[in-house]
């Protein structure tokens, strides 16, 4: 942030320590703090030079940074692990900024992981409303016929939740060694949904990665690499949420 203005509950979902709705609920609650005064009207406006608690803690002033990693298979998508496996941030060596991950890609599972310190953006392509398409590749036990496959359009029946794929396509068949390349576009980010949506229709995913997120692809990234995004992707990214919620 700069010494223009922002409203204050921007700045604070900026900080990656709240959504911006939860920081309007703070801000009205009583519990947000501007120059050592408690603010609770929304809209509020402040600058960098303002001093800004949340709870009793100052608002740490970080300018908002994003990064796109190739996060590859036996990688937590998590800031720490109680078994001490390696996580997303250990990838990260030379960024300083406290960044996390928006969402998350399972321990198996390699691809697009983006991450920043911005949690108004983070929570822009996290939640379900916006409808940012993932598109991810899965190697599948079995070779599915088409009535079969269809049933991925309509939704699959998995511990309450209906999981979907907007589009599928086949990529290759392997009738010999038993196995199908997929490719399957998501909208939705729900826990394990690929793999659930599989298990639900029989046959396993054997091999799971990401290889587009929104407009991103993994062009120019090995596995455990990373790279800033450009301000351009950041717009882009920012315009092709709130595109679809338009919609």
């Amino acid at each position: 942030m700069s010494n223009s203005k922002e409203r204050l509950q921007k700045v604070i979902a900026q900080s990656g320590i709240t959504s911006r709705r939860k920081a309007e609920q703070l801000i009205q609650e009583g519990k947000v703090k501007v120059n050592q005064k408690v603010v609770t009207k929304l809209g509020t406006k402040v600058t960098a030079n303002d001093e800004i608690e949340v709870d009793g803690m100052p608002l740490e002033k970080e300018a908002p940074v994003y990064f796109m990693l190739y996060k590859p298979r036996g990688v937590i998508s998590s800031l720490q692990d109680d078994k001490g496996r390696k996580v997303v941030t250990d990838l990260l060596g030379e960024v300083d900024e406290r960044v996390f991950p928006i969402g998350r890609l399972d321990y198996d599972t390699s691809g697009i992981l983006i991450l920043t310190n911005d949690g108004e953006f983070a929570n822009l392509l996290m939640h379900p409303r916006y409808e940012v398409d993932k598109v991810y590749i899965a190697k599948v036990k079995g070779t599915p016929e088409k009535s079969e496959l269809a049933q991925l359009r309509k939704g699959v029946r998995s511990d309450g939740d209906l999981l979907k794929a907007i589009q599928y396509r086949v990529l290759s068949t392997d009738r010999k060694n038993n196995y199908m390349i997929l490719q399957l576009t998501l909208r939705e980010g729900k826990n394990r949904h690929v793999r659930r949506m599989m298990d639900g229709l029989g046959y396993p995913v054997l091999k799971l990665k990401r290889e587009n997120y929104g407009l991103l692809t993994l062009d120019g990234l090995k596995p455990g690499e990373y790279r800033p995004l450009t301000p351009k992707e950041v717009k882009q990214m920012r315009n092709l949420a709130t595109k679809n919620v338009e919609e």
